[in-house]
Parts: C-alpha cells; sequence; structure tokens
C-alpha cells in the first residue's frame, strides 16, 4: 500500500482536535499522523513537551478524576496558587487539551478529550515498572483476569 493510500484510509481516524492543534504552522494536514516521517511527530512531541510539567500532570489527572473543576477547585486540590495553576490552565487550553465552559463569573476546565488523560495514564504506568517488582497496575490486571476465568 502506498502511502498515498494508507494516508487516505487512516485520515478519518485522527480526532478534530488534532487537526486544530496548530503549534507549527507548516504542518500538513493530509499527512498520516502514524508514519515515522510524518510531521504530526512533531506535534506529538510538542504534546509531549506540554505534559512534562508535573503541574500539568496533576491537573490531567485531576481532571480525568472529577470531570470538570474551577481554577480555585484545582488550586486547592494541587496546593498552589490559583494565579499559577491558570498560567497552567492558559497552556494546556492553547495545546487543546482542556477545555472550558463558564458558569456566571465562575470558569469550569474540562479535558477536551481522552487522548492527553491515556497518555499521562500510561506514563504513571512506565513509571510504576521503574520501581522493579510487578507494577501495581499488573496486579489491577490480574485480579481482573482471575475474575473473568472464575
Amino acid at each position: 500500500m502506498s502511502a498515498a493510500e494508507h494516508t487516505r484510509q487512516v485520515s478519518n481516524l485522527h480526532p478534530a482536535w488534532f487537526y486544530g492543534f496548530n503549534l507549527r504552522m507548516d504542518a500538513d494536514k493530509a499527512v498520516c499522523g502514524r508514519l515515522p516521517d510524518s510531521q504530526f511527530v512533531e506535534l506529538a512531541v510538542e504534546v509531549f513537551g506540554m505534559l512534562a510539567d508535573a503541574t500539568r500532570v496533576r491537573i490531567v489527572l485531576a481532571l480525568k478524576d472529577a470531570g470538570e473543576l474551577s481554577v480555585n477547585h484545582l488550586a486547592d486540590i494541587l496546593d498552589k496558587q490559583p494565579a499559577s495553576v491558570s498560567q497552567h490552565l492558559a497552556k494546556l487550553r492553547l495545546a487543546r487539551i482542556v477545555s472550558t465552559r463558564q458558569d456566571g463569573q465562575r470558569v469550569f476546565y474540562r479535558l477536551e478529550n481522552e487522548h492527553a488523560s491515556r497518555l499521562v495514564t500510561d506514563a504513571i504506568f512506565q513509571a510504576e515498572h521503574s520501581l522493579g517488582g510487578t507494577p501495581r497496575h499488573h496486579h489491577t490486571e490480574a485480579a481482573l483476569g482471575a475474575e473473568a476465568t472464575a
């Protein structure tokens, strides 16, 4: 299969937010994102860079658990100043990782989609592997497998 055919087949699989994530103005939207020479690789590196901050990872985890939170609530959860949390949220919003909903004077933040949450969860699972032994997430998988066979 040629690269052009592959691109046509998988172009419908890319979420719409990914096409709007335009940190690089020269990113060709017709190029398949799963090929090693894709320009989307550069955008993916920028996504990883955006998530390469402990506060932003904690924000993603908090929003994954709660669904939607205000800046002040996030600041309480993270034990950070609201101004600091707001700056991190602004960066995540520019990267289209989070979106907002306004209710009167209050602004609520939520994850734009499940992809950043999945990246963060997988990164934490990978971090568990660095501790040696059997990671906690494998204990959960083993328990679920035992229940399925019972």
